[in-house]
């Protein structure tokens, strides 16, 4: 199978890209202005390559030869959405539907990975599939307008996953490392849940999901519920790190764009269609943080 994988150049594209190289598919992509084409798992090499990303029939031509193309490139400041609304639009909705055009075009499947942040976080329990979205961020706004232009095509798969951590990237857990080896004590956010998710795991499993052909909307992350409390003080725990960790709350931490409370996502979907879900985030970050360390 051919996958073009859009966005390859982020922290989950090189983990998507690396899954779908490891079930035997052929695979290509871009980044924001390059095409990138890999022979083996963790060898890329880039080539110039410029196309209008609101141009359907560009991207058509981009993306000929897909069967599957996964729709990652996305803007993901959460805060910097906020004073830049037209851009976050532009690249999670208007990006989203010029893509899934062009998947009309070619006959491709289409799938766009998502957020917990398209919804409100006041349903005090985890979120299935059919539960009412209800974004409170611009981030949120213009991934949930980014889902509902692909999901007006019917081969496709959306996949919304939470709190992503990995390798080729800058993520939560670099950040508490660093933090935590600098500084005498941290000070996180205690009182939003959610559910952190290795990008190996979940590029795993998108993997598999595209092979299903079971269309629709998943919900995808490692299993267990944290606060960033919990997440930063299980980081320093297992990197034998020992600076004390102290929680904080949202109001305090003075963020400009609102997040959920608990954003926990119930893969509900998943599971009914007999798939194993995916392993706890404590196992997760253990896996991570040893392989970063190579």
């Amino acid at each position: 199978m051919r996958t073009f994988v859009c966005g390859i150049s982020g922290m989950l594209g090189h983990a998507v890209a690396d899954a779908f190289l490891d079930v035997g598919h052929e695979v290509a992509g871009c980044g924001t202005r390059d095409r990138a084409v890999l022979a083996l798992p963790g060898e890329v090499r880039y080539e110039r390559y410029t196309f209008e990303s609101w141009d359907p029939e560009a991207l058509a031509r981009m993306i000929q030869d897909a069967e599957v193309v996964v729709q990652l490139a996305a803007h993901t400041r959460v805060d910097q959405a906020e004073v830049e609304p037209l851009l976050a639009h532009r690249t999670n909705a208007l990006f989203a539907q010029a893509m899934a055009r062009a998947c009309e075009i070619t006959g491709a499947d289409l799938l766009y990975v998502s957020t917990d942040y398209v919804f409100d976080g006041r349903a005090g329990r985890a979120y299935r599939e059919w539960d009412p979205t209800h974004p409170l961020s611009v981030y949120g706004q213009s991934k949930l307008a980014g889902e509902i232009a692909v999901r007006r095509i019917p081969r496709h798969y959306v996949v919304r996953t939470s709190w992503l951590f990995g390798e080729h990237g800058p993520n939560f857990v670099a950040t508490m490392l660093k933090a935590g080896r600098e500084r005498p004590e941290l000070k996180v956010v205690g009182d939003q849940f959610g559910s952190p998710t290795y990008t190996g795991d979940l590029a795993r499993a998108i993997a598999r999901l595209v092979t299903t052909r079971r269309y629709g909307v998943y919900h995808l992350t490692n299993q267990g519920i944290a606060t960033w409390f919990d997440f930063a003080r299980e980081i320093l725990r297992q990197a034998g790190v020992d600076t004390p960790v102290f929680p904080q709350s949202t109001a305090d931490s003075a963020r400009p764009a609102p997040r959920p409370a608990y954003s926990v996502l119930d893969n509900w979907a998943w599971q009914v269609a007999g798939e194993t879900p995916l392993p706890a985030w404590e196992d997760a970050l253990g896996r991570y943080l040893v392989r970063s360390s190579r």
